[in-house]
């Protein structure tokens, strides 16, 4: 794996570790990935919110992702991230694993709608209620279907 644009493909694989049918990549905070001269690679990442416990496992995926490199990961936080960063397939993950993702991609600058109802994403109903605004980890919350009576989790737009 020489070139650069292999390095941020391999980088691109990883997955978040507590949402682990989406990549960094696909939910967004895969900012960049630039490989020195000496070969060493600098990876830049944005965290979903700034307390993410989950930063320390993704920089060591990172570098496991990527043996015999010296590799950098740094967290910035400007811009900061937000649903939007999210890719369509990212999305489509998250629904398939029954994770109702976060609502349509507002335009740039745009506020994110208020949304009133969820479709459930196991029965595709939209009599859904949120039980809990925490749920399973912090950027999810916790609704249920009144159609289908199972319970599952929200991405959190912001």
């Amino acid at each position: 794996m020489s070139a650069a644009s292999d390095v941020r493909r391999a980088v691109a694989t990883v997955p978040d570790p507590e949402l682990p049918m989406i990549t960094i990549e696909d939910l967004g905070i895969l900012r960049g990935v630039e490989v020195d001269d000496d070969g060493t690679v600098q990876v830049t990442i944005t965290p979903t919110y700034a307390g993410c416990p989950a930063l320390d496992a993704i920089r060591s995926d990172i570098a496991a992702t990527l043996p015999g490199r010296h590799v950098v990961v740094r967290t910035v936080l400007a811009p900061a991230w937000s649903t939007d960063d999210m890719t369509e397939a990212g999305r489509t993950s998250l629904a398939e694993a029954g994770i109702a993702p976060p609502g349509d991609r507002a335009s740039p600058g745009a506020a994110v709608p208020l949304a009133l109802t969820v479709r459930c994403p196991q029965c595709g109903s939209p009599d859904t209620r949120e039980l809990s605004r925490f749920g399973s980890t912090a950027c999810k919350a916790l609704w249920v279907c009144r159609a289908c009576a199972e319970p599952f989790d929200r991405f959190k737009e912001h």
